[in-house]
């Protein structure tokens, strides 16, 4: 099977003394496409303007297939950009906004009017090339920017939060249709978001960034199920934090029960953890049921059928359980247990940030 086809070797990189890329390693391969999802200064954008050139790394390389490109300037790697503000040209219209990358190259006219025909219509807005970029919505505008991207053909295409002007129902839209264009392309592509949605639903895998590190890389079903870091098991989904200390198969609590449990790394005994859980691997029951932790419902986020109830518990942090809605109400006192079907939860040492 042939490797990545754009890979990351130990890119690093600081402003004034700042580490903001460390030591960063992947690859995409053809046709993947990666999110880079992490908190404001985690370094996503900046390692995307190290893949597009417009940074120079301290050290490490950028290759393509074989090629190194790291010393290369970005017109010559051929990568397509689309940027956060769109950068489209107001006084020009659609069709010349998606022709202006392919004029400096020796492209016959007739073709270039055929490859702008040909990219609209893959963004789905066909017979747009008279248009007015200020005539356009945003959603419009945003698939104009990506077709412009598109038409030179690129070998990979680097897109900076590229919904983030959106606003949430547009954006929700906009994303099914960028999912869309990108996969049927069938286009390398490396994109930066810090919605998580976004890279869950555009990404085939996503790269988790957190201070200039990254935390772990795989698919979206892994990384919430099987977060390799502490700060991937909270910063992906929802989920509680319990302490408590290990003893080999499980986590005993501070009320002296001993949940079932999972570790991210090898763990001796009796060391202090902290036990993460999501919402939906919790059940309300009775307070005096075996295993169940003892509280009182404090609030109540109603979500439909299912709702999101805080239980503050004794002795120990709050919780937060999805139930059905008319499973209990909010100053009712309740026992929350591990899900009968739930995967067991995971366990991380207490020092790791």
């Amino acid at each position: 099977m042939a490797g990545p086809y754009l890979r990351l070797e130990q890119l690093a990189k600081s402003f004034g003394g700042t580490p903001v890329a460390r030591g960063l390693s992947f690859g995409v391969d053809p046709g993947e496409i990666v999110a880079l999802l992490g908190p404001s200064g985690s370094g996503k954008t900046t390692v995307l303007r190290l893949v597009a050139g417009f940074e120079a790394p301290d050290s490490g390389r950028v290759l393509v297939g074989d090629e190194d490109v790291t010393a290369m300037p970005p017109g010559r790697r051929r990568f397509g950009m689309v940027f956060q503000h769109y950068a489209l040209f107001p006084h020009m219209t659609v069709g010349e906004n998606v022709a202006f990358g392919l004029e400096s190259q020796a492209i016959a006219p007739e073709e270039i009017g055929r490859r702008v025909a040909e990219t609209l219509a893959v963004v789905e807005l066909p017979g747009f090339e008279g248009r007015r970029v200020t005539e356009l919505s945003g959603g419009q505008q945003q698939r104009v920017a990506l077709a412009r991207a598109l038409a030179p053909r690129p070998r990979v295409l680097l897109l900076d939060e590229p919904l983030s002007n959106l606003d949430p129902l547009l954006r929700e839209r906009t994303r099914r249709e960028l999912a869309r264009v990108l996969r049927a392309t069938g286009i390398t592509a490396l994109f930066v978001t810090h919605e998580q949605e976004e890279a869950f639903e555009l990404g085939d895998r996503v790269a988790v960034l957190h201070a200039g590190r990254l935390e772990q890389i795989a698919s979206p079903q892994e990384l919430y199920e099987r977060p390799a870091t502490r700060f991937v098991a909270g910063f992906i989904g929802r989920s509680s934090v319990l302490p408590g200390t290990w003893e080999g198969n499980g986590v005993r609590l501070a009320n002296g029960r001993l949940w079932p449990a999972t570790s991210a790394a090898a763990l001796p005994a009796g060391a202090r953890v902290e036990l993460l859980v999501r919402p939906e691997s919790l059940a309300l029951g009775a307070a005096q049921a075996a295993q169940a932790l003892p509280g009182r419902i404090v609030a109540r986020r109603y979500s439909g059928k299912s709702s999101y109830f805080t239980v503050a518990l004794d002795g120990m942090p709050e919780l937060e359980v999805l139930a059905r809605s008319d499973a209990a109400r909010p100053g009712e006192t309740v026992g929350v247990l591990l899900a009968p079907d739930a995967a067991p939860p995971r366990a991380y040492p207490a020092e790791e940030r």
